[in-house]
């Protein structure tokens, strides 16, 4: 993975390679990559930057006073906060695999503050050119936008292999909106770019039914509920874990997994898969990363008497 993970250095990343304060502009004051391993996997999250959105989205089933409640107790505005959006790589072997592909650019929606990832794998080293594999969790323009970004297929290997569920692709040939809860033009943004996506890439897709092994260690499986083939990535090396969630964990989950996230294409069913993706969390101890969850997002699910709680690792310098 180039640069990634220098073996001399475990976990650690050179700070020398992270200021980049030689190069005037480029430095950014908060970061924005976290290195670990995983056994012998290397993993790099990295952030795509921040989406700001209604905080209707959290919990649109859940009565205002509750929902203002929760917030209140997070510190966090009543109207409006800004979700993370967290992208995986990884390497397993010879294999450099990128977990989800974070939103690009779309003006009609005006969001700044996302679309980051590109120049965020450039000045952690890692040439697009060299990623063998990407998993993506679901279709959300949020996952998949960064591959539909000008110039960005032109830099990646003409035999990349980029894997996603059967019931995901089928599901984007007529998405269904009825049950979600999005603010106006994310419906059609999300049509737009999962065709476009289709459409540019359907000679790279690996499709698989309920679960894929990628890599070594590296495990796709499909979760649904989020979206139809909604997945998640497991990665296991020796005795330690992690599991990337895609979009079936968010912040507000822990406290209130029943509350419906306005993304969710079947509600109830995707309730489901966190309470019960969060009880396998708790009960094995292995880490969690999630797209949505602060960056790094990275930490353990403890139980809560019939709620959860999240647990943040500390990060390793």
């Amino acid at each position: 993975m180039n640069q990634m993970i220098n073996n001399s250095q475990k976990a650690n990343i050179n700070l020398d390679t992270t200021s980049q304060t030689s190069r005037p502009g480029t430095e950014e004051l908060v970061p924005s990559r976290y290195a670990l391993r995983i056994g012998e996997i290397d993993v790099l999250v990295v952030s795509d930057g921040v989406l700001p959105l209604p905080t209707e989205m959290l919990g649109h089933n859940a009565a205002l006073a509750d929902r203002e409640t929760w917030l209140g107790d997070m510190f966090l505005s009543k109207d409006a906060c800004d979700w993370a959006l967290n992208v995986v790589v990884v390497r397993s072997g010879a294999q450099t695999i990128l977990i989800d592909a974070g939103l690009g650019l779309d003006p009609d929606l005006n969001l700044p503050k996302a679309g980051q990832l590109v120049r965020r794998l450039e000045s952690a080293g890692i040439d697009l050119g060299s990623v063998t594999d990407i998993v993506l969790t679901h279709m959300h323009m949020d996952h998949v936008g960064g591959l539909i970004v000008g110039g960005v297929k032109e830099q990646l290997r003409p035999d990349l292999r980029i894997h996603v569920a059967a019931a995901e692709v089928k599901f984007w040939e007529a998405p269904d909106f009825s049950r979600v809860h999005m603010p106006a033009g994310f419906p059609d943004a999300l049509r737009a770019a999962a065709k476009r996506f289709a459409e540019e890439y359907r000679g790279n897709l690996r499709l698989f039914d309920e679960e894929y092994e990628v890599a070594p260690g590296v495990v796709v499986t499909r979760t649904g509920g989020h979206t139809p083939g909604h997945s998640i990535v497991r990665l296991t090396s020796g005795s330690d874990r992690l599991m990337f969630a895609g979009d079936a964990v968010f912040t507000v989950g822990f406290d209130h997994p029943d509350w419906h996230n306005g993304f969710e294409h079947d509600p109830e069913e995707a309730a489901r898969v966190r309470v019960r993706l969060l009880k396998e969390l708790a009960a094995t101890g292995e880490l969690l990363v999630a797209t949505h969850m602060p960056f790094p997002s990275t930490g353990h699910v403890a139980v809560e008497g019939d709620a959860f709680r999240w647990v943040p690792i500390a990060w390793d310098y």
